[in-house]
């Protein structure tokens, strides 16, 4: 059981699991469901929107659970 992780891309994101896309969408939310709805057992990950002091995003948020 991976991690799923939701990040954006161009103008909508991407749902990425082992390095491969899963699922798309215009939102995380939506992408963040249609991943869901692939794995449902696997925890999902979406990259926080709010750029840092830093210049990059750096923090994670779990929108699914999974079964831990």
């Amino acid at each position: 059981m991976a991690n799923i992780y939701v990040e954006q891309e161009g103008d909508g994101y991407v749902a990425f699991q082992n390095k491969q896309p899963i699922a798309r969408g215009s939102t995380q939310k939506e992408t963040a469901e249609r991943a869901h709805r692939l794995r449902p057992n696997d925890p999902i990950l979406a990259e926080r929107v709010r750029d840092t002091d830093k210049g990059h995003r750096d923090k994670w948020r779990r929108l699914y659970p999974g079964n831990d």
